[in-house]
């Protein structure tokens, strides 16, 4: 890894499980497109929460007047200029396209992570695809999932980032509407890092969790999934999509 190129608690939550949910020798989706799309949008929504700027308030997103430093500034003024708020689930099937992916892949080819393969050769169009270039990411990413798998169950706790009108985040305050920390308490190097606990809970949500980590606690994961608002709206999402399939193969 050069000094140029993120380490993987440096990698935003979508960078994170893209990277994860691409084959690195391909550069193909390892999940259906579908599912790669809206756990992205999912991702694009918890990464936002993470960093403060948009926090659960009842049934709704809102914005909470932070502005931090994020690749996702376009989503985030999308919630703001919303003159009604709305659902999770309503902001997942807004998120949901293939330019959001694209968006993130061309960020992390732009950082030396994959490379972008593909598009018009010699009058043919091939399909875009990206491997990956430095494998040091995904190799660190791997590593920090499996140290937090083969703890105790318990020690894998959803963002407690939810809150009513009444108890909404106070914008004026950095981190507003992240989850709480307290500022004098050293970290458990045992306990996994919040990112790395919502990045299992967007693997499980795509179905990938259980081919990475054969021997994962998937139960505890999926608990996971539905506790945490954005993977909860991105899994609610898949699971009525998958189900149109369903019906739609027995037609």
């Amino acid at each position: 890894m050069n000094a140029e190129t993120p380490k993987a608690a440096e990698l935003s939550l979508p960078q994170a499980f893209l990277l994860l949910a691409t084959n690195d020798k391909n550069g193909k989706p390892e999940v259906p497109l579908f599912a790669l799309r809206t756990t992205v949008a999912g991702a694009i929504l918890a990464e936002l929460d993470l960093l403060g700027a948009v926090g659960l308030q009842g049934k709704y997103v809102r914005a909470t007047g932070t502005d931090p430093t994020t690749d996702f500034q376009h989503e985030l003024e999308l919630i703001r200029g919303k003159s009604r708020p709305r659902t999770p689930k309503w902001w997942v099937s807004v998120l949901d396209s293939r330019a959001e992916v694209q968006s993130v892949y061309e960020g992390m080819a732009s950082l030396g992570i994959v490379e972008h393969v593909g598009e018009k050769h010699l009058s043919r169009f091939r399909p875009v695809r990206y491997p990956h270039k430095d494998h040091a990411p995904e190799a660190a990413l791997l590593e920090k999932i499996e140290a937090a798998l083969s703890g105790a169950p318990a020690d894998l706790e959803a963002p407690d980032s939810e809150a009513t009108d009444a108890e909404a985040p106070d914008s004026t305050k950095p981190g507003a509407g992240a989850p709480d920390a307290k500022p004098d308490a050293k970290p458990d190097a045992k306990t996994p890092d919040v990112r790395t606990t919502v990045l299992i809970a967007l693997l499980q949500a795509a179905g990938l969790l259980g081919k990475l980590f054969p021997a994962a606690d998937l139960t505890r994961a999926s608990e996971l999934a539905r506790d945490y608002w954005p993977t909860r709206a991105a899994e609610d999402e898949l699971r009525l999509t998958r189900l149109a399939e369903e019906e739609a193969a027995t037609l």
